[in-house]
């Protein structure tokens, strides 16, 4: 019996997990701007680095339920990474994801256990506050950050001997979007997996996650830390393809506005921050055109008309039209076999 569940389990993961249509030509768009919108390489590159940041909130918001008000002290500790790096001499940029993604991961699996503790509002605060001090530590190590004055003389050498970056922001967009695309490769494997549905589990309701024996401190330290190297990530691709790091990078703003990119683009699917950041960075730049002053305003007014016309109305038959071409057979109320976490 245990056998049979297991394969039945296995299987329906295995079909979840399968790419679809509609991903596929996702990505292929994607793709294609590189040649077909040249002269907007440099927006597509902060729209690639958004939607990564989006993505690994989305990771601890939408499938574990942690809130947090402060994932910009994994994005900016991510940039002064790569950037310091590259000032001292450490140039190759693959260096600099990597160092940046263990730096971030240091910092978000030593603040998991103080975030994990309490209630969502404390969660915020406590995040909040994490972001507030880490800023100003930048702001105070001048000598190291370069303070209020910026990060200066970042030089990034070519990507893998080969690939020099340009003023037109070609190389870094391609850069940006194939970093994205890999990272949210694994994201995406890790979500349909047992332990993804462990967290989803444990988003909706801890206690019974708890009683069928998931070990949900472990899982969501596990998926806080994750997260916080994918914010670190999406700060290093900053760094390098803008070569300047500012204090910019750790403010509140950071912070609110990729919660904004998830409440726009939704959450708990992955795609809900890459689609809110093209949403985002396209509004931004045509309001701003429009209206330099008061471009805020009008996308705030566009945030509280979404929440009163519930963004789940608006975005429920857009979803349901992305299984379709998803080429999902399985139906979502499918009900699974009785089984415990440790069977799977």
């Amino acid at each position: 019996m245990s056998s049979n569940i297991a394969d039945y389990v296995r299987t329906t993961l295995v079909r979840r997990g399968r790419w679809g249509i509609g991903e596929i030509l996702f990505w292929l768009i994607a793709a294609s701007t590189l040649y077909f919108l040249p002269e907007r390489h440099l927006i597509l590159n902060e729209i690639a680095i958004i939607g990564l940041f989006a993505l690994s909130l989305d990771l601890i918001l939408g499938y574990a339920g942690i809130v947090s008000l402060g994932h910009a002290a994994f994005f900016g500790l991510g940039a002064y990474a790569a950037g310091i790096l590259a000032k001292y001499g450490f140039a190759d940029p693959l260096l600099g994801l990597v160092i940046a993604a263990i730096a971030a991961a240091i910092l978000g699996f030593a603040t998991s256990f103080l975030v994990l503790r309490g209630s969502d509002l404390t969660k915020l605060m406590v995040t909040l506050g994490v972001a507030l001090v880490l800023g100003e530590v930048a702001n105070q190590a001048s000598w190291l950050t370069g303070g209020a004055d910026g990060l200066q003389g970042i030089s990034m050498g070519p990507i893998l001997g080969l690939f020099e970056f340009d003023i037109f922001g070609t190389t870094a967009y391609a850069y940006s979007l194939a970093v994205t695309f890999l990272l949210f490769i694994l994201a995406r494997r890790i979500v349909v997996s047992p332990f993804g549905l462990s967290l989803r589990s444990i988003r909706d309701n801890p206690l019974r996650a708890r009683a069928v024996g998931i070990p949900v401190n472990r899982r969501l330290v596990a998926v806080y830390t994750l997260a916080a190297a994918y914010a670190g990530v999406a700060g290093a691709l900053l760094a390098q393809t803008t070569q300047f790091v500012s204090l910019d990078v750790l403010a509140f703003h950071r912070s609110a506005d990729v919660m904004l990119v998830l409440v726009i683009g939704g959450v708990g699917y992955l795609y809900g921050g890459l689609i809110g950041a093209i949403v985002f960075k396209v509004l931004q730049d045509v309001i701003s055109a429009w209206t330099p002053q008061y471009w805020q305003f009008w996308i705030g007014l566009i945030l509280v008309i979404i929440v009163l016309a519930g963004r789940e109305r608006l975005t429920e038959r857009v979803r349901t039209l992305w299984k379709g071409m998803a080429g999902r057979t399985t139906k979502s109320n499918e009900p699974l076999p009785a089984t415990s976490a440790r069977e799977i």
